[in-house]
């Protein structure tokens, strides 16, 4: 089986787009959440996710739009697209994302948004952060999302000690016994300082994983973006990937 994991599209029909083009034959999407928020088409991600065989976990921003958690903690963009989006979403949409589940499963993959510690929430940012999640699961590996920069922890021998693991672009990686968390990056707004769309294929039949960039057209969705009332910085960050 071959896996396109991604996290974060965002609302950002034209990455996630680019991406499933870029990706070349899969057998399965793995999504880590937060298909809408801040972009421009909450709607149109969410019936394209749903085209394809997939498994999905609730992010913040897809809980917040149905108002299934307190946005007071929002800086004031993410607030008011969170409140745009709340408004323009269709039943449909509305009811794929009350219905995801926090945490997901999937043989040695265990799948969420934020952490595995705090599924939705927790940022895993920092190697301390990273270290003391790793009691919170019992696979392998952690497929997580949220912070939109691709990184890698990697548990050492000793329970007390982690470290990251940098992928190269575009090359298939064996996947060993080592514990890892893996991020594979924002699709929709990423925030490494590469605006391309960022994303993971996971091979189970050869035991790798694969770290991709694909460039979209960022200026496609700033515009829609502006033509929509949505608010200026959140279009302007994509152009830097930030």
């Amino acid at each position: 089986m071959r896996y396109l994991v991604l996290s974060d599209i965002h609302s950002n029909l034209a990455a996630f787009e680019a991406v499933l083009a870029d990706a070349g034959q899969f057998d399965m999407v793995w999504c880590l959440g937060d298909v809408i928020g801040y972009g421009p088409q909450p709607n149109e991600c969410v019936e394209r996710l749903r085209a394809l065989p997939h498994i999905c976990v609730a992010g913040n921003h897809d809980l917040a739009a149905v108002g299934e958690l307190d946005i007071s903690a929002f800086n004031p963009d993410a607030l008011r697209a969170c409140l745009w989006t709340r408004k323009e979403l269709v039943p449909t949409t509305w009811e794929f994302i009350q219905d995801l589940p926090e945490r997901l499963v999937e043989g040695d993959f265990t799948i969420v948004h934020g952490s595995p510690r705090y599924p939705v929430w927790e940022y895993i940012s920092h190697h301390s952060v990273a270290l003391a999640n790793f009691s919170h699961f019992d696979t392998t590996y952690c497929l997580v999302g949220h912070t939109h920069v691709p990184a890698i922890y990697r548990l050492g021998d000793s329970p007390t000690f982690c470290d990251s693991v940098t992928l190269p672009m575009n090359e298939p990686v064996p996947l060993g016994e080592e514990r890892l968390l893996i991020n594979p990056g924002g699709v929709g707004q990423p925030r490494d300082g590469d605006p391309g769309a960022s994303y993971i294929i996971l091979d189970m039949e050869s035991a790798t994983i694969e770290h991709r960039r694909v460039a979209y057209p960022v200026t496609e969705t700033q515009s829609l973006m502006l033509s929509l009332g949505l608010p200026r910085r959140l279009a302007a960050r994509l152009s830097i990937g930030w």
